[in-house]
């Protein structure tokens, strides 16, 4: 629903050349949600602040009255990844997969006697 920022294509065989990208670039990302009537949140994924030399990926999603706000920001640095740091590139994208899997869990509103 929200889009991906997950690069499958580190997966797989093992590259013989760098990761070069078009160009360097910023990326955000905010939504809001709002609550079905009747449901409150049981539970929201833990913020996630990855930072590499190369880029960066922030989320994070809070509750605000019975709306849930959903920011995040992708950020490339560098242009060209180098084939030594290619491990690296499959942690930061593996991270960005699990952050992208995460779901906000909510129960019915539970009501007094």
């Amino acid at each position: 629903m929200l889009g991906q920022k997950n690069w499958s294509i580190m997966e797989g065989n093992k590259r013989l050349y760098p990761v070069e990208y078009d160009k360097a670039s910023f990326q955000t990302d905010a939504f809001e949600i709002e609550l079905p009537s009747g449901y409150e949140v049981d539970e929201l994924p833990d913020p996630v602040d990855t930072v590499y030399d190369f880029g960066e990926y922030h989320s994070k999603i809070e509750q605000s009255g019975n709306t849930l706000k959903y920011t995040r920001q992708f950020t490339i640095k560098q242009v060209l990844v180098p084939t030594n740091r290619l491990d690296d590139l499959k942690k930061f994208y593996r991270q960005i997969a699990a952050d992208e899997r995460n779901t906000a869990v909510l129960r019915p509103k539970m009501t007094g006697n």
